[in-house]
């Protein structure tokens, strides 16, 4: 009996899509269950705040802008929790769905593929570090090449190219990614009124890029930050080689312990080798001038990244002397330009090597080359192989949020200070596992932290000149010079995690004292205002952001709508 032709073309989007569910429902495990999972710069609260420095005109560089606003907003319906959940499992499913979508149209292409894209170094060590905003641009990425090659194909500008592009551009690395990505590739294939996408990349990226502009004064980067942030090698693989297969991350601690034995080589050698089988044919499926615009951007990312291991020095001068600089210090994030291509070739090369074999034997070699990116990175199942791991805020937390507000209400004016005056904590009640301090957006009022790091025992200073100050406020000689320091700042509260280690007394009242936090009141104090005009620059920048997402995705759901009714009633 025939088989029905569009059986076969289900079957070729149904079972990438079946197992890019599995496989995201694998790589995340015990983060589906409840609680909030925090490690590194990953951070997530039951109600995130509109502060000053979510919205962009706050003293700190807009590292977090616009994440935390779209967050904070979000989470007035979606309860935080849940929130985080449906992000990290939608950025996989969302990466492995559309990369399979721009695989050729065979089953085992677009499982390899997917598998490659989904099962890999980069996406894992990112989960680890807490980088959800870029596993968001991760996961846009395949839809908007498939968007431009729609543009391409129909001459006109896809709707959904309006909010794919601020969906991916939560920060300001994955915005960069997006933009170069759009733009070499709107170039390329000569698309119809391409200025068009330059005009939609600045709007969609308009929170961080006029963020940026304001805090123009302050945003270079400490030239020693670009070695230790630089690409590094794993185990005996060069950091060169590493990054082939997307590898090669600074943070040792997130490095899964297969890319530093033989398995970095073995993954290095199948993966390549199985990619350049895969050349002619990703050719022919994408076109001469799709393949060139990607590799282009492919090449382009790893690159970067590896310029960052020859030559720091120069990376380190970029951020040291060109605003903005510092964008390009975390230099792997850019292999996100080369993820989509190593995919594709390794899915087309696993495809040609499955067609020599007799007809019986495919189905077989099919499963056992989807399996190859697992069975080459063991060990990051279920959460990182159990790294990430929800847990509960203290009762305590949510005392100190209630004493905090009341001491606002009550005109205890002012900013907070969090102590001690560091960047990370290990709490006990979050598994000793280290992340960003939680405190401050728990509690949901404008906090002053510190923003210098420790790398490899290294110091690096941070950006943020309103933190140096305070930092300096608390050196002073005794407890009630440091409050008056603090109130000169502005800063009206100060609030001590008890168990983080030694923190500098502060005069002041009482409002709270828990198991684990303490809460002072300095008195009422009145902040700096932004500089004027900043409000105002930041106000027609968010204005642009939503306009041009809400707008494309009304107009995309209306189109939609009109040509499901047209086809009803034809």
């Amino acid at each position: 009996m025939a088989t029905h032709p569009h059986a076969g073309a289900r079957s070729r989007t149904l079972l990438p899509d079946l197992w890019v569910v599995l496989l995201s429902v694998l790589l995340l495990g015990p983060v589906l269950s409840p609680g909030f999972v925090l490690t590194y710069d990953m951070v997530w609260v039951p109600d995130l705040a509109l502060t000053r420095d979510a919205l962009g005109v706050g003293s700190a560089l807009p590292r977090a802008v616009p994440s935390d606003a779209v967050v904070a907003v979000l989470d007035e319906v979606v309860p935080g929790a849940l929130l985080q959940k449906v992000v990290l499992l939608g950025c996989l499913l969302g990466a492995g769905t559309g990369v399979a979508r721009l695989a050729r149209p065979s089953v085992v292409v677009r499982l390899v593929t997917a598998s490659v894209y989904l099962w890999n170094p980069f996406v894992v060590e990112r989960l680890t570090m807490g980088h959800w905003p870029v596993l968001v641009g991760y996961a846009v990425a395949p839809w908007v090449v498939l968007a431009l090659r729609s543009w391409r194909r129909d001459g006109r500008l896809p709707l959904r190219l309006l909010w794919l592009l601020p969906l991916g551009s939560l920060s300001a690395s994955t915005g960069v990614v997006l933009a170069v990505l759009a733009v070499v590739l709107a170039l390329v294939l000569r698309v119809r009124r391409a200025a068009y996408v330059v005009v939609v990349v600045v709007l969609a990226n308009a929170p961080w890029l006029a963020s940026g502009l304001l805090h123009v004064g302050v945003a270079t980067s400490d030239a020693g930050g670009a070695a230790q942030f630089a690409l590094h090698d794993e185990g005996a693989v060069p950091g060169p080689l590493a990054a082939l297969t997307l590898g090669g991350i600074w943070n040792a601690e997130v490095v899964p312990d297969a890319r530093t034995g033989a398995l970095g080589w073995l993954a290095l050698v199948v993966l390549v080798g199985l990619a350049a089988l895969g050349v002619a044919g990703l050719r022919r499926h994408l076109g001469g001038r799709a393949a060139a615009g990607l590799a282009a951007c492919a090449v382009l990312g790893w690159a970067v990244a590896v310029l960052s291991w020859a030559a720091p020095g120069a990376v380190g001068w970029l951020a040291a002397t060109v605003p903005g600089g510092g964008l390009v210090r975390d230099t792997t994030r850019l292999l996100a330009l080369t993820a989509p291509v190593l995919a594709l070739l390794v899915g087309e090369g696993a495809g040609r090597l499955v067609q020599v074999l007799p007809r019986p034997a495919r189905p077989g070699a099919g499963v056992v080359v989807a399996l190859l990116p697992i069975a080459l990175l063991p060990g990051v199942a279920w959460g990182a192989g159990g790294r990430l791991v929800p847990t509960d805020y203290p009762p305590d937390h949510a005392v100190a949020r209630e004493a905090v507000r009341d001491a606002v209400a009550s005109r205890q004016d002012g900013d907070a200070v969090l102590l001690p005056f560091s960047s990370y904590r290990q709490p006990a009640w979050n598994g000793d596992r280290k992340v960003l301090d939680p405190t401050g957006r728990y509690l949901g009022i404008d906090v002053v932290a510190d923003d210098a790091l420790s790398v490899d025992g290294v110091e690096l200073p941070g950006e943020d000149p309103r933190a140096a100050r305070v930092g300096r406020a608390l050196e002073e000689a005794d407890p009630r010079g440091r409050a008056i320091a603090l109130r000169e700042e502005g800063v009206g509260l100060v609030v001590v995690e008890r168990g983080a280690g030694a923190a500098p007394v502060v005069t002041g009242r009482v409002v709270h004292h828990g198991p684990e936090l303490q809460v002072l009141a300095l008195g009422p104090v009145t902040p700096a205002p932004p500089p004027r005009g900043w409000w105002a620059v930041m106000a027609v920048a968010w204005a642009a952001y939503v306009v041009v997402g809400l707008g494309g995705a009304v107009a995309g759901l209306v189109q939609t709508w009109r040509r499901r009714r047209a086809r009803v009633d034809a």
